[in-house]
């Protein structure tokens, strides 16, 4: 849980600090885009289950 909250914590002050220059986030800025990278992540687990 401590691995998540680090990760959580290391997203918002590099949001800010992107934020704060006025650069693009380094995210897709969009639901769609965010659901194809937690299916990346699924489909990597669900291979490494597997095999």
């Amino acid at each position: 849980m401590t691995e998540v909250f680090l990760a959580l914590l290391a997203g918002l002050i590099v949001g800010i600090v992107f934020a704060w220059i006025k650069l693009p986030i380094p995210a897709p800025p969009t639901l769609a885009g965010i659901m194809g990278i937690i299916g990346i992540f699924i489909g990597y687990q669900i291979f490494h289950w597997i095999f």
